[in-house]
């Protein structure tokens, strides 16, 4: 594996070997010294040309943990503000010494170009609406932990798929790994063309309720148009928000996921978001040592350290 940018090529026996090692990361993240030396001399930059919270500070977490040293790029007080191109911004930081890059960005297919003018391992850190691989691995790490597997698990990615660089992702990772993917939510926030990918589809949420063992919500993405193909907030929540009733009806140990951020009152409830079957916080735990798994594999880490 020479860059992480997509899950759609990844077969079922790398996604495993990743998982696999994460879970040996997740143990050496609860350790008194959180770290090992396995990247020492190694130059991580994140490249986040787009808002980020949990993603940006997780990975410069998982290279500091495998002994890395970190960058980390703004562009509000960068010289793209004085017209630079991406392509000489990368160029640059690349001369500094760096041997990996994350890149986050809103236009969709970035990371590609910038796999293409670099010599060193991109990893996808979210590009538009399209991929966000590191985020299904630790969806799976946070899934194969609580069932042991994801083999013959019912699974429904709820809401805003259309816009969702995370439910691509998940997608094909989660069904590599034998899991069965429904799609819920209105025509107009499914994909175009659903029936392209490894998917059954339905629009009623309360129709396969029962039957799921994970229910993964995604956000309404008003940023990107979500907002815009129904008439309100509480129409969508009344629908498809995983609300106190439609948690009760769940089989007794299904599990609720969220990419974050959350929307609290919209498609997650209050007090759904804070019990202890919504595994929100266990999948941002998770993230650091799934991101380690990930640069230690792209970057050829010291096995012995």
């Amino acid at each position: 594996m020479r860059h992480l940018l997509s899950t759609e090529a990844l077969d079922r026996e790398t996604l495993t070997a990743l998982l696999d090692d994460a879970d040996e990361f997740a143990e050496v993240l609860t350790r008194p010294q959180p770290k090992v030396p396995a990247l020492r001399g190694k130059t991580v930059a994140t490249m986040f040309f787009e808002p980020s919270t949990r993603t940006r500070m997780s990975f410069e977490k998982a290279a500091k943990a495998l002994s890395a040293d970190t960058m980390s790029f703004s562009p509000g007080t960068s010289s793209l503000s004085k017209g630079e191109s991406l392509k000489d911004t990368v160029l640059t930081v690349r001369a500094m010494g760096v041997d990996l890059m994350v890149v986050r960005h809103k236009a969709t297919g970035a990371p590609w170009r910038i796999a293409d003018w670099l010599d060193i391992p991109i990893v996808n850190g979210g590009d538009g609406a399209h991929q966000h691989p590191t985020q299904a691995l630790l969806d799976c790490l946070t899934i194969r932990q609580h069932f042991g597997t994801l083999d013959g698990l019912r699974i429904a990615i709820v809401g805003d798929i259309r816009h969702s660089r995370v439910a691509r992702s998940d997608i094909f990772a989660m069904s590599a790994l034998g899991a069965d993917v429904t799609l819920v939510g209105p025509p107009t926030l499914l994909p175009i063309d659903p029936d392209a990918w490894p998917v059954d589809v339905s629009h009623d949420l309360d129709d396969v309720l029962e039957e799921l063992d994970v229910v993964y919500l995604l956000r309404v993405q008003t940023e990107r148009g979500g907002g815009s193909v129904f008439p309100s907030l509480a129409e969508y929540t009344t629908r498809y928000g995983m609300t106190t009733e439609r948690f009760r009806r769940l089989k007794p140990d299904a599990v609720v996921l969220h990419p974050g951020p959350m929307n609290r009152g919209v498609e997650i409830g209050h007090d759904v978001a804070d019990d202890e079957r919504a595994l929100v916080l266990q999948q941002v735990t998770n993230g650091v040592a799934a991101r380690m798994a990930v640069l230690f594999a792209l970057l050829g880490g010291d096995t012995d350290a």
